[in-house]
C-alpha cells in the first residue's frame, strides 16, 4: 500500500517481490530490474517498462490500471495480465508470445509488428489487432472480438 507515484526507482533491483495496492504512477524505471515481481491491485499510470533492465525481467499483473504505460521491444513471453486496465498501452515490437489477457481492457493499445504466437485474448475487450503488422498465428480470440482483426478491412458483420 505504497505511494511510489512519480518516484525514481532507477537502478534499483526488485527480485521475487509482490506490491499489492501500490501507486507506481508516472515512475522512472531506467536500468531498474523486475525479476519475478507481481503486482495486484496497483495503479502504474504512464511508466516506461522500456527503459527496465531486461534481464530476467518477469512480470505479472492482477487487477491493475496500466493505462498510458509503454512495453515497447520487450521480451514478456507468457506475460499474464488478469483483469487490468491496459487503454492507450503501448506493446509496439514487443514479444507477447504466449500472453494471457484474461479479461483485460485494450481500449486504443498499440501493437505494431509485435509477436502475439499463442496470446490468449478470449475475455479481452477493446483491442484492435491488425494481422497484417502482428504475428498471431495460434493465438486466441473469442467471436465477440473477433471485429479487432477486421477494423482495418471497414466491413459490416451482422
Amino acid at each position: 500500500q505504497c505511494d511510489f507515484s512519480n518516484s525514481n526507482l532507477t537502478n534499483i533491483n526488485f527480485t521475487e517481490c509482490t506490491f499489492q495496492t501500490c501507486n507506481l504512477s508516472l515512475c522512472k524505471v531506467e536500468n531498474t530490474a523486475f525479476k519475478t515481481v507481481k503486482f495486484i491491485a496497483c495503479k502504474i499510470l504512464g511508466v516506461n517498462f522500456t527503459d527496465c533492465n531486461p534481464f530476467l525481467l518477469a512480470l505479472a499483473f492482477e487487477d491493475c490500471s496500466l493505462n498510458v504505460a509503454t512495453f515497447y521491444q520487450l521480451k514478456l513471453k507468457g506475460i499474464l495480465f488478469n483483469n487490468c486496465s491496459l487503454q492507450e498501452v503501448d506493446f509496439t515490437e514487443t514479444d507477447l508470445s504466449q500472453a494471457t489477457f484474461n479479461n483485460c481492457d485494450l481500449s486504443r493499445a498499440v501493437f505494431e509488428h509485435t509477436n502475439l504466437e499463442k496470446a490468449d485474448f478470449r475475455s479481452a475487450t477493446g483491442y484492435i489487432i491488425d494481422p497484417s503488422i502482428n504475428r498471431i498465428k495460434k493465438a486466441k480470440f473469442s467471436m465477440s472480438g473477433i471485429m479487432g482483426l477486421l477494423v482495418k478491412y471497414d466491413i459490416v458483420v451482422s
